[in-house]
């Protein structure tokens, strides 16, 4: 029996650092095929290393968007079929928002939202061949669920984000394929932390304002993300999981 056919194949984008390899960390610990998408080939290399047999790596960058469809025809080509995506890979821009260029702007939209759009498009055309449907996990933000000051295209595209999970769920799980989203609240990688470390209070914020006191970590996000996208969860789509330590609900 050949690999496509034992396991289920996922894409995790954004996978060779952070949360993103966390998550297809998780997966593949489940026996997930893992393929793993990003535009370092140095880091994607690495996480494979790390990550086994059951990983393979794609070098891809999504915001070129005219790349999308040939990178998952080769995907198909090779792996047979994609049974569950994980819409990962964002980037992140902190500016005042009288600053923000139209060009900034665009930029965070382009790779945070339509590449997502553009990505989720064609995976779907080969999830509906699938004779068991298939699982799509976006990842959203803390910022789409309260305002966040200096981050106001970040916030539209992680806002915009969570509107999608919830349109297409409704429009695509009748055809088998569920669709939800994580919310990460305050997650310690080396991004956060970097940014954390050097503003206290903004640190002190966010852990005031998060009733389990302490920062999550990236297997946090894996651990749910793993969950959404298997039979687990066969009866859940459209929901948007804060895994936040009660950040979203905190005073």
């Amino acid at each position: 029996m050949s690999t496509a056919q034992q396991n289920k194949i996922a894409i995790v984008t954004g996978g060779g650092s952070g949360i993103g390899l966390a998550i297809a960390g998780k997966l593949v610990q489940r026996q997930v095929h893992t393929i793993i998408v990003g535009r370092d080939e140095a880091k994607l290399a690495a996480a494979k290393a790390q990550l086994g047999g059951l990983c393979s790596i794609y070098s891809c960058d999504l915001s070129q968007l005219s790349a999308i469809p040939n990178l998952i025809a080769d995907i198909v080509a090779a792996h047979g079929r994609i049974d569950i995506l994980v819409n990962n890979a964002g980037i992140n821009m902190k500016k005042e928002f009288t600053e923000v260029s139209d060009e900034d702007f665009e930029r965070i939209i382009r790779t945070n939202l339509t590449a997502v759009f553009a990505l989720s498009r064609e995976v779907v055309k080969q999830m509906l061949n699938n004779p068991h449907g298939g699982s799509i996990v976006n990842i959203s933000s803390m910022a789409s669920q309260y305002g966040i000051p200096k981050v106001i295209a970040y916030t539209a595209s992680k806002s915009a984000i969570e509107g999608m999970t919830r349109a297409l769920a409704t429009e695509l799980s009748p055809k088998g394929i569920r669709v939800n989203c994580v919310a990460p609240g305050f997650i310690a990688t080396d991004m956060s932390a970097k940014a954390l470390n050097n503003d206290p209070e903004r640190k002190a914020k966010a852990l005031g304002r998060t009733p389990m006191g302490v920062l999550g970590q990236p297997a946090d996000i894996g651990d749910a993300v793993a969950f959404l996208a298997s039979d687990a969860a066969q009866y859940i789509t459209g929901v948007v999981l804060p895994v936040d330590g009660g950040n979203s609900i905190g005073f």
